[in-house]
């Protein structure tokens, strides 16, 4: 029975300065590394959005639902963990290279293993999911986890949303499906 840290996609595209920049992204990377610093788990993954043509997932005109600007191309810096995430990881999951994937867990390791994958070789029980996007990724990432059986927690000051304003909303979601929110 194993812990880990899941780091969603702390990424300097989702950062700010980013083409889908979040206020308060750095500071999340800051705070993740502090926080993983002085709290040992035996699994530290970092999923990380990583494009190469996933499709209608980009647009010249996104809704921002289902169609976003560009970001996270594969071989960008747009695409590398944002510099103020200074954490020693196990792994690095990336998905999204053809299609659009919010979930750690519709990703793969540089040797084909997803996520689950993963957890599983290391005899992982428990979550706790961090990062960026609050309301997309760290969600669906949270979500996932738990229908696959993972006692999920997401640490919601360790992220930050595109859209503050939901996370009621978020919150509610998440704990209608069992996930733990602190």
């Amino acid at each position: 029975m194993g812990k880990a840290l899941v780091i969603v996609d702390v990424q300097n595209d989702f950062c700010e300065g980013g083409s889908l920049g979040v206020d308060g992204g750095s500071r999340t990377a800051t705070d993740i590394s502090v926080f993983a610093g002085n709290n040992p788990y035996d699994l530290v993954v970092a999923t990380r959005d990583s494009h190469i043509d996933p499709g209608e997932h980009f647009s010249d005109e996104p809704d921002y639902v289902d169609s976003w600007p560009p970001h996270c191309r594969v071989g960008t810096t747009g695409q590398h963990l944002h510099d103020n995430l200074d954490v020693a990881l196990d792994a690095i999951v990336d998905k999204g290279f053809y299609a659009a994937c919010y979930s750690g867990f519709e990703g793969e390791d540089s040797w084909g293993r997803t996520l689950d994958e993963l957890l599983k070789l290391r005899g992982i029980t428990d979550l706790d999911v961090v990062g960026i996007a609050t309301d997309y990724c760290v969600k669906q990432t949270a979500l996932d986890a738990v229908r696959l059986g993972y006692s999920t927690t997401v640490l919601l000051d360790l992220t930050a949303a595109v859209n503050p304003n939901n996370l009621d909303q978020v919150r509610a979601d998440l704990d209608a499906q069992g996930v733990t929110v602190r």
